[in-house]
């Protein structure tokens, strides 16, 4: 499964710029919905294309490795 580290990179971003960044502020200046972000970053398994991914890595400015992380699911 992979795991959208959103809001890491929101958090790390914030601090870094002093300032309060939210998922709207993200949303507008990436073109990526604030539905699909929230989704991204709350609900386990979500989908995304890749279109999105490159606009955020774009936007945090890190690689794909920083936005997104792969966790091993144990099947019974």
């Amino acid at each position: 499964m992979l795991r959208f580290k959103i809001k890491d990179l929101i958090s790390k971003k914030s601090f870094d710029e002093d300032r309060r960044i939210t998922i709207g502020e993200v949303a507008e200046e990436t073109g990526v919905s604030r539905v699909t972000l929230s989704k991204m970053a709350n609900q386990k398994g979500y989908n995304t294309v890749t279109d999105n991914l490159d606009k955020l890595c774009i936007y945090f400015e890190c690689d794909i490795s920083s936005l997104v992380e792969f966790i091993q699911i144990e099947h019974e």
